[in-house]
């Protein structure tokens, strides 16, 4: 009881309601629209978790996020959006990862559920873009091999998907803005798989819940940045 009371009180009341309201959503759509994949849900309610802990700059944030990659890159595959399970299976989940260990070991003045905010400079930024468009070129290639559906906004994801996961593992809070870009993008691929499809309308939900997680992802970042920044 006292590691629960510890839990809800570690939350805002905002951030308590944007939870609940979240899964309320993704839940109503599940047994609106589908009602049979399970698994679809169980994906939802832990990517919604680990973006409030990711709000937090928390790390448990990047260890459901890599629990959530694994289960939505099979969900992909069940529609062949290729591109979207190699991304999230090849390149969201490992990164996560490593996230998950930057971290860990970059928490600010030792708490371990806060982690340092970085500012990266003009290089790194220039960098991500280069490695980004290689990254996107090769998996562009790599979907038409498999006749990816919905090719183009699949390949933009990959790009989104890679800024997003790089600016996380870089603990820079335009990480949030990355991932929104790739909520947008991933909207539409499950747009337009549901009109195949109607039960694929609870993931678009899903993706409009985590849509409005990381914008506030974005503004809480920005906010523990000036926290963080007076207090050193």
């Amino acid at each position: 009881m006292k590691k629960i009371k510890m839990l809800t009180d570690y939350f805002t009341k905002g951030e308590k309601i944007l939870w609940l309201l979240s899964v309320v959503g993704i839940v109503t759509a599940f047994f609106t629209f589908d009602r049979e994949n399970y698994i679809t849900l169980t994906a939802s309610l832990i990517g919604v978790t680990s973006l409030i802990f990711n709000a937090k700059g928390n790390p448990i944030g990047q260890f459901l996020m890599i629990v959530f990659s694994m289960l939505y890159g099979f969900i992909s595959y069940t529609f062949s959006y290729f591109g979207e399970m190699a991304t999230y299976l090849g390149m969201t989940a490992p990164m996560a990862l490593v996230a998950f260990i930057s971290w860990l070991q970059n928490p600010y003045k030792g708490n371990k559920l806060q982690v340092q905010v970085n500012r990266i400079s003009k290089n790194e930024y220039i960098f991500m873009w280069i490695a980004g468009i290689i990254v996107t070129i090769i998996f562009y290639f790599i979907l038409d091999k498999f006749n990816t559906a919905n090719i183009i906004p699949s390949t933009i994801s990959v790009t989104t998907s890679f800024v997003a996961v790089y600016l996380t593992f870089k603990r820079s809070p335009f990480y949030a803005v990355g991932y929104a870009a790739n909520d947008v993008v991933l909207i539409v691929l499950w747009i337009l798989a549901s009109l195949e499809d109607i039960s694929y309308v609870s993931v678009i939900v899903c993706f409009v819940a985590f849509l409005i997680n990381d914008i506030y992802g974005f503004i809480n970042w920005r906010e523990i940045e000036k926290r963080q920044s007076v207090l050193l």
